[in-house]
């Protein structure tokens, strides 16, 4: 028969999510088990995460365990996360990663990445009484910001395209394309995000596309075959994880199931049951149902070991599925559902599964705690990873972690719920990072990777401060330093270059292994200080070296070593969209690249994209930024812009080159 799917309100800003009733919990587990220790060869460089069999492993091969939530606004109308309007935007991050929290799964939509990409930004609704800090940040830049305080608090990243417009309501359409947003589109909108991000292992992990869904009675819906067809989400998932591979291989590419799948002997053109009624179909929740992985699975080429695949599972307070109408438990539920839906391929050894949304609201519903009990459970004792829907309080069928004032946590559920489901290791969260402890360098209930696997956050001894930086080989756009070497009681594992510009805080450049660091990628005539700090294997950091400052030399001249080409590409009523091609007119390779010019009276540009900008009473300047800078002989790239005024060609526009 046909089932109903789940319909939570997730989008919705303005719902009222019932309260939680103050009776007593049911008696839940405090301890999980964790990932087993294993010998750390190197301490790896970056963060990224890879596949082997089952599990998700560090660059060193170490198993760790994504456990995290969900937090929405990026893909609703209001294009940011929703509570900014009440909560700051430091310390709900903060506290995130104090509670354990090593990951959050970020709901965006394809219309917003194409935005995004066109340089269309917006200034969101967010309450600068309460975020100071925001103030004149559009909703990229916001985004941004967040970014770097994920890297600051040891929490990391997954971006999930939960529809295909920016629309609250948007993830109830099935497909990833809709309307003007087609297939191609979709991918373009991932490729964009992946090449922004492609150096940056916050983002560790792309859930390509939100619980693709629909019956055979209600089409457009999503199914699983080996066509090509537009409407077969494992070609689409494959397709999209393939284009964004390309670009990154070492992200995460999490591919969901669908709604239903035929029973044996029945196809995609069947109809839903048979003249006696008997179903054709075999149902599940959105993006639950990952039977068709057996028959074909995705196929992610030399990359394969970057698949995870990810279910969706809830309980009967958001809808009375078929399972829950017996007196179910952890046994019942695993056999008639989860295992022939999923849990499969994680007994198989097929690949990692994570749970990319399970929760509720909780206390209110013995049935409703019975489940989430059993699916907690399960994912802890087969170290299953998860992220739990949802810190939004405003999600209208399962409430979340935090109350409606954006800033209570909602205790109950996060102590009863939770907290068990979080990687710990000797009574602290550990981080997906090997540098950072979960909640910052201060934190007292989280420990970094390194700790989990070399120090066992046992050694509290700090490294000796290194020697003051010396500069050599300057150039317009590249230091090297070099630094006398820290002592430790246990050993010196890595050293943290650090730069601080216009009396900001330090922010790391490079962690590098040895006592010295070319650092690249600077502007020209401009003044930079740099500090570094020591790193021992339980993650202790030293105090910072004396400070060393320097001043880059001017650049090569206008037009030494590249080109800067200036092209119109779109007009409207008061602005105009532009792009400049960068292109390497020398015989050798370049580091980077900086473009300047006068905007043109009545012009002026407001947002700018593919580039680090500033600018000083109509004088602009561009460097490139970590992902484009580096260019072949020959070779080009772009960035582009939005402007106020006619789109004139910019005044004295040059390109230099160290």
């Amino acid at each position: 028969m046909s089932v109903k799917p789940r319909l939570h309100a997730a989008a919705v800003a303005a719902c009222v999510a019932l309260g939680l009733t103050a009776a007593a919990p049911a008696a839940f587990a405090t301890t999980s088990p964790e990932p087993e220790a294993q010998v750390v060869s190197a301490v790896p460089a970056a963060d990224w995460l890879h596949t082997d069999g089952n599990k998700i492993v560090d660059e060193a091969g170490n198993q760790v365990w994504l456990t995290g939530a969900n937090w929405f606004g990026y893909n609703a109308t209001e294009r940011v996360f929703h509570g900014l309007w009440a909560g700051n935007i430091e310390t709900i991050t903060r506290q995130m990663a104090e509670r354990g929290i090593n990951i959050v799964r970020v709901p965006i939509s394809t219309e917003l990445l194409l935005e995004w990409k066109a340089g269309q930004t917006v200034l969101p609704n967010v309450n600068l009484s309460v975020n100071p800090e925001l103030a004149g940040m559009d909703n990229l830049q916001i985004f941004d910001y967040w970014l770097a305080l994920c890297e600051e608090y040891g929490l990391k990243v997954m971006l999930d395209v939960h529809s295909a417009e920016a629309d609250n309501s948007g993830h109830f359409y099935p497909m990833w394309h809709k309307g003007a947003i087609t297939p191609e589109l979709f991918y373009q909108g991932w490729e964009w995000v992946a090449a922004r991000y492609q150096n940056n292992d916050t983002i560790v992990a792309m859930d390509i596309q939100n619980e693709p869904h629909g019956t055979p009675n209600n089409p457009p819906r999503a199914k699983w075959d080996g066509t090509s067809d537009i409407d077969n989400f494992k070609h689409a998932c494959e397709t999209a994880g393939n284009r964004i591979l390309a670009i990154n291989p070492n992200v995460l590419i999490l591919c969901e199931g669908v709604e239903v799948y035929p029973r044996p002997g029945e196809s995609w053109d069947s109809p839903n049951t048979d003249p006696d009624q008997s179903p054709n179909y075999h149902y599940n929740w959105w993006g639950g149902n990952l039977r068709g992985v057996k028959d074909h699975p995705i196929n992610l080429g030399a990359h394969q070991d970057q698949l995870v695949y990810s279910p969706h599972d809830y309980g009967p307070l958001v809808h009375e599925q078929p399972w829950f109408q017996k007196d179910f438990d952890k046994t019942t539920l695993t056999n008639d559902v989860w295992r022939p839906n999923w849990l499969y391929l994680h007994e198989e050894d097929t690949a990692p599964l994570l749970v990319g949304e399970w929760g509720g609201r909780f206390g209110q519903d013995d049935r409703q705690d019975r489940w989430l009990k059993a699916l907690r459970d399960l994912m802890a004792e087969m170290v299953i990873h998860h992220t739990f829907w949802c810190l939004n309080p405003n999600s209208g069928d399962t409430g979340g972690l935090l109350q409606h004032d954006w800033q209570t946590w909602d205790e109950v559920k996060y102590d009863q719920v939770l907290k068990p489901a979080l990687w710990q290791h000797n009574g602290k969260f550990v981080s997906l990072d090997h540098q950072v402890r979960l909640g910052g360098e201060a934190s007292t209930t989280g420990i970094s990777l390194t700790e989990r696997y070399a120090g066992g956050g046992n050694d509290t001894v700090v490294p000796t401060a290194p020697g003051r930086p010396v500069a050599s080989d300057l150039t317009s756009s590249a230091v090297t330093l070099t630094w006398e070497a820290s002592t430790d009681n246990v050993g010196v594992v890595a050293y943290e270059v650090r730069n601080a510009t216009d009396g900001g805080p330090p922010n790391t450049v490079a962690t590098v292994a040895g006592t010295t660091y070319q650092v690249t990628n600077l502007a020209a005539e401009t003044e930079y200080t740099f500090t570094v700090r020591a790193r021992d294997a339980a993650g202790n950091f030293s105090a910072a070296s004396p400070a060393r400052t320097v001043t880059t030399p001017p650049g090569g001249g206008g037009g030494s070593g590249c080109s800067a080409t200036y092209l119109l590409m779109n007009t409207w009523s008061g602005g105009f969209q532009g792009e400049i091609t960068v292109e390497n007119t020398g015989p050798a390779a370049i580091a980077g690249w900086r473009v300047s010019w006068n905007d043109p009276g009545g012009t002026a540009i407001t947002s700018l994209w593919n580039g680090r900008w500033t600018v000083t009473d109509g004088a602009n300047v561009v460097i490139n930024e970590s992902y484009n800078g580096q260019l072949a002989a020959g070779s080009s790239t772009t960035f582009g812009f939005t402007g106020t005024g006619p789109g004139t060609a910019p005044g004295g526009l040059t390109c230099s080159a160290p």
